[in-house]
């Protein structure tokens, strides 16, 4: 088959962009060969289910699936019954970014909650957690956030600790949507274990697409009140693998080595690096904390189109012009360094 794309084009449109990492690409044609059992009766996920012990501890369990939007349906439904709800930010990926699926196809209604940076605290969940009790009402029995945030926002263990203990304080559950788990326990230079398990969270939507993987996401539960179902749910939401050996393996290798946080630390980096020199540039504003992989800017609204062209972004807020810069495994000092050499010569 002829190559259809350019494999030296870079955009800081999103780490969904990047191609895979080498060392995924060999685990699955490690993987490929012979006849193994199929839906996760395979070598591959049987030795993921002990590296996931090993790394988030004893009790842990993980459950490969397809689709980042599948995980965090899977885990909701599984954390909640029928009636209840899910407390989340407005900028919430599960809310804005799929679709309606969780409320669609989950049937979990989501109450959302404004935050000025992405994080929820303990008094941002209680502007939704009550009417428990009130046959009018949804029931908030779970809460989810987004670690690092759609804002490019980076929680502390002991900020999730804080949500994670008030919110069991109520009698709900928590979720975390860790599509950038790597990227924040990187940039914080935790385990990821800090960020989940040890924080009080009941179940991650554990990401990998966005660290090098190919296809693949997991969900990772830590008590069986949080897996109680996910192996029917993970059918009835069109998330099981039949061949789940190559999803497996490529987790395999991203935590082998700790490919993640070696990818992940990369990513960070060329965003600081990012910012850094957008920061030197006039009329540029940087209006969020680049605490991971992710730059939001407002640029002057003359250069906007002209550098959009050049290196491809999406717009966060066109009411006022305020943009979103994503930085990936595979972005390179000579990719920032272009991108900023540029927007300061359509500066000048």
């Amino acid at each position: 088959m002829p190559r259809l794309h350019d494999p030296a084009a870079h955009t800081f449109a999103s780490d969904n962009y990047a191609g895979a990492h080498p060392e995924v690409l060999q685990a699955i044609v490690d993987a490929a060969g012979g006849h193994v059992g199929s839906y996760g009766a395979d070598p591959y996920t049987s030795r993921l289910a002990e590296v996931v012990v090993d790394t988030f501890g004893e009790g842990a369990s993980i459950d490969p699936v397809l689709t980042g939007t599948g995980a965090n349906v899977a885990a909701l439904q599984a954390l909640t019954p029928r009636w209840a709800a899910v407390v989340c930010a407005t900028t919430a990926h599960v809310y804005t970014d799929e679709g309606g699926a969780p409320e669609r196809l989950g049937g979990i209604k989501l109450l959302t909650v404004a935050t000025p940076d992405g994080k929820l605290t303990p008094e941002l969940v209680d502007r939704q957690a009550h009417g428990r009790g009130d046959q009018q009402r949804p029931q908030p029995l779970a809460v989810t956030i987004t670690q690092s945030t759609e804002l490019g926002t980076v929680y502390t263990p002991g900020e999730i600790r804080a949500i994670t203990d008030h919110a069991h304080s109520l009698g709900m559950r928590v979720h975390l949507d860790g599509a950038r788990l790597a990227n924040a326990a990187a940039s914080l230079g935790v385990s990821l274990r800090a960020l989940t398990r040890d924080a009080g969270v009941d179940s991650v939507s554990f990401g990998g697409t966005k660290n090098g993987l190919v296809l693949g996401e997991s969900v990772v539960t830590f008590t069986e009140e949080a897996r109680a179902g996910l192996v029917y749910l993970r059918k009835m939401d069109a998330q099981l693998a039949s061949k789940m050996r190559f999803v497996s393996a490529q987790f395999l290798a991203m935590f082998d080595g700790d490919l993640w946080r070696r990818s992940a630390t990369q990513a960070n980096a060329m965003a600081t690096r990012l910012a850094a020199g957008l920061a030197e540039l006039p009329g540029v504003t940087i209006t969020q904390a680049v605490d991971a992989n992710a730059v939001f800017v407002v640029l002057p609204p003359a250069v906007v189109e002209p550098m959009r062209e050049a290196h491809h972004f999406y717009d966060w807020n066109r009411a006022t012009g305020e943009v979103r810069l994503m930085c990936s495994f595979d972005t390179r000092d000579e990719h920032v360094d272009r991108f900023v050499d540029d927007l300061r010569a359509m500066l000048a």
